[in-house]
């Protein structure tokens, strides 16, 4: 918790009765009641709703349970019918009055949100360290050109650089959505009380502030019994985005362990491969098994809230858990911790990539668009002319830059001869045919917006920094917003702790 001026004259005039502001705050369902019941001594004491003669001691015996329950070993009750004893005996029956208005329903909604909101900005820091990690290997692989793979077969050339923007771009979706339900659950429940709200006229929207919230759950009924609910759930879905992300960057590089000489590696050492028992020649790839396992974990925690959100009745706590939910969350944190280490401890071999490439046809179909752009052939014959010069070269074991020209006119000449609109000759000179088929040159000269030719790969990067830098002052602002809140809060309960 951070201090103020303000809050250090409090502690030495009430160093007994305020030992609570200087304890670091675990904000556990404890510290969520607390600071209830200090707003709504604040709140109700100054709209008329709290005699104010009984703030004074209401005050102090708040501020009593938090300085006992902040010591170490000390029970720090999570629930309000096990928190209210603790308040009675600090200070008597008449601390009973904050619960004008008042249930367990609305409060435990509430923090429920809250601690749910505090641990969903921490997997937003996580998710946004480790999409600038990326972004900054894509940065540095941006004319890195590699193979990409569909099916499961080597396709295309591209820029690694490219290749990782696009897994970007998939992280950037993941943190919207993450705002976008950090946006519906931060909407406060208190004051709602069970069902259909209270005979009492409280300030919810005050309550709301000193709390760190943005709004009120509008509908009394659905801030306790449908959307408490739906909070977990919709957590869960974004996990498992994210979690995919993570699955099929790691499936990607897992194949190229599988071959001989693969142009991209884990760095050996600091845990990341380890050695086979009884294979020496083998280095394992654990950090990667791991992170994947772990993100198959979260997965598997993120289908909890649907599962037992499911055929219940509204308002039943079976999907509310918190420790659960909070659980689910703190193990997307942990992957992505690991994807983080795995990114940073990538090494990738452009030589080699180039080789592969080089061994395979990838850029063949490059052979169709160019017939087709510059010299107005039909797509599916300059497909069948490229497809034809595949099979041959493969029949020959022909590399795509040892293949003979002469044997290319040939080809194309019995591909069209059933087509007279055709140049009977292959129209492509021997330089352009040897440079259409070069992997460099196809993906330099790529023309798409959202390629990976060099000036799109510079708008692109721009942008993906631009999204990591809007997403970290969307953290630091929702994490001001609450301490602002609460650090209010406490100025205001501190007063009221004064001798009238």
């Amino acid at each position: 918790m951070t201090f103020t001026k303000t809050h250090a004259a409090w502690v030495l005039l009430f160093s007994a009765s305020t030992a609570w502001a200087q304890a670091p705050a675990v904000r556990d369902e404890f510290y969520w009641l607390g600071q209830m019941n200090k707003a709504t001594a604040v709140i109700n004491s100054e709209e008329g709703l709290l005699d104010k003669a009984m703030v004074p001691v209401i005050a102090s015996g708040i501020a009593k349970v938090l300085e006992v329950g902040a010591q170490p070993g000390e029970r720090r009750p999570a629930t309000v019918i096990s928190f209210e004893p603790l308040l009675i005996r600090a200070a008597g029956q008449d601390v009973t009055l904050l619960h004008a208005g008042r249930s367990s329903q609305d409060m435990h909604a509430t923090y429920r949100a809250a601690m749910l909101k505090d641990d969903l900005l921490a997997l937003a820091d996580q998710l946004n360290k480790t999409a600038d990690t990326l972004v900054k290997l894509a940065d540095r692989h941006a004319q890195t050109i590699v193979p990409n793979y569909t099916n499961g077969v080597a396709a295309q050339p591209n820029s690694y650089g490219h290749y990782l923007l696009g897994h970007a771009a998939g992280f950037e979706r993941d943190a919207q959505r993450l705002r976008q339900a950090y946006a519906r659950i931060d909407r406060s429940a208190m004051g709602t009380t069970v069902l259909n709200g209270t005979s009492w006229p409280l300030n919810r929207p005050r309550m709301a502030k000193y709390l760190g919230f943005a709004a009120i759950a509008d509908n009394a009924y659905d801030a306790g019994q449908i959307s408490s609910t739906e909070h977990p759930v919709e957590v869960g879905a974004v996990i498992t985005g994210i979690a995919l992300h993570v699955g099929h960057f790691i499936e990607d590089v897992m194949t190229q362990y599988a071959q001989p000489r693969p142009w991209i590696l884990l760095q050996e050492g600091g845990g990341n491969t380890y050695v086979s028992s009884a294979m020496p020649q083998k280095r394992n790839p654990g950090l990667l098994n791991d992170t994947r396992r772990d993100a198959s974990t979260a997965i598997a925690l993120a289908l909890g809230p649907v599962i037992r959100a499911h055929n219940i009745t509204p308002g039943m706590g079976d999907a509310k858990d918190q420790r659960t939910n909070a659980e689910m969350i703190q193990s997307t944190v942990r992957f992505l911790q690991g994807f983080d280490k795995i990114l940073k401890a990538l090494v990738i071999n452009p030589e080699r990539a180039l080789e592969e490439l080089n061994l395979d046809w990838t850029a063949s179909q490059e052979l169709a668009d160019v017939l087709m752009r510059q010299y107005k052939l039909p797509f599916r014959l300059g497909h069948h002319f490229a497809s034809e010069v595949v099979d041959h070269a493969k029949l020959k074991d022909i590399k795509p830059l040892d293949f003979p020209y002469a044997e290319a006119k040939r080809i194309y000449k019995e591909a069209v001869k059933d087509y007279p609109q055709a140049a009977p000759e292959l129209p492509m000179s021997e330089a352009e045919f040897k440079a259409t088929l070069n992997p460099v040159t196809l993906v330099q000269s790529r023309k798409t917006v959202g390629g990976p030719q060099a000036s799109e790969m510079t708008r692109m990067l721009a942008i993906a920094k631009r999204n990591i830098n809007e997403q970290s002052q969307w953290i630091s602002a929702k994490s001001a917003f609450i301490q602002n809140g609460l650090s209010q809060l406490d100025r205001d309960f501190a007063k009221l702790m004064q001798t009238p």
